[in-house]
């Protein structure tokens, strides 16, 4: 507002829109903010939808963009960030753009505690060749560098391959979790290079990184000698197998820090 009111005691012919974005009141509704979000530039979307939810707050599928509805009340900088990563030509630009909208602190509604499955008492063996499997992998890739964790084998997962969870309070462990399905269908070689995959998860959380499958995890991954992808093209199937859902391989969505 004082840049406006400066550039009319100077004499300058201020721009309208800027002005009127400046003292206009915060947006109330998805479609107040759209309209905000427009006059910043934004260009490609029909619509604007609010979100609430505790990890995804600027997210877009085709020409609906998502934002977490604390964003209402965010200041003109931060919206016209919003618009840059949503519409940004170049990777630098919305790389610093998704900084400033990460760097805006919002209220994030209680986290739903979590039911872990329990461990089949017939998988224990599966559970130890594995949990030795981590600890050379972690000394022969990963230089030493990763922490320990619980490992389990899951009987319930059907459409993943693994997961890594990290850790919810001081006193609980991260988590990795291999499908049996996964072991039995495609073999013990398949399943370690899954084991890999959530490693490289488990090595973003453990080093500050979010945990998803963008640029820092597709060259953590190819430098363990893993597939850098989301996704995997496994040796007895003709499709590529879903191997987990912490992210999305394009830089399509921004997530919030995870509590630690």
């Amino acid at each position: 507002m004082f840049r406006a009111l400066s550039h009319l005691l100077r004499g300058h012919r201020p721009d309208p829109t800027q002005l009127v974005l400046e003292l206009a009141p915060p947006p109330v509704s998805a479609t107040d903010l759209f309209n905000r979000l427009r006059a910043l530039g934004l260009k490609g979307f029909d619509s604007v939808r609010l979100t609430r939810n505790r990890t995804v707050v600027v997210s877009f599928s085709g020409r609906e963009l998502r934002v977490h509805e604390a964003f209402l009340g965010a200041p003109p900088e931060v919206l016209g960030s919003i618009v840059t990563f949503a519409c940004g030509r170049t990777r630098s630009l919305r790389a610093a753009a998704r900084q400033d909208i990460l760097a805006y602190a919002i209220e994030r509604p209680p986290q739903v505690a979590r039911h872990r499955e329990r461990p089949h008492p017939g998988d224990a063996a599966l559970m130890r060749k594995l949990e030795q499997r981590h600890t050379e992998y972690n000394r022969s890739r990963f230089a030493g560098q990763l922490g320990s964790v619980a490992m389990r084998v899951s009987r319930r997962m059907k459409s993943r391959l693994g997961h890594y969870s990290p850790a919810r309070a001081h006193d609980d462990r991260a988590e990795i979790v291999i499908s049996r399905r996964h072991i039995r269908r495609h073999g013990w070689p398949e399943a370690l290079h899954t084991l890999l995959h959530e490693m490289v998860h488990q090595w973003q959380d453990e080093h500050g990184h979010v945990i998803d499958h963008g640029p820092t995890f597709r060259a953590k991954a190819r430098a363990v000698g893993i597939t850098p992808s989301a996704k995997r093209l496994l040796a007895t199937g003709k499709r590529p197998c879903e191997i987990d859902t912490v992210g999305t391989d394009q830089p399509r969505e921004l997530k919030v820090a995870q509590d630690g």
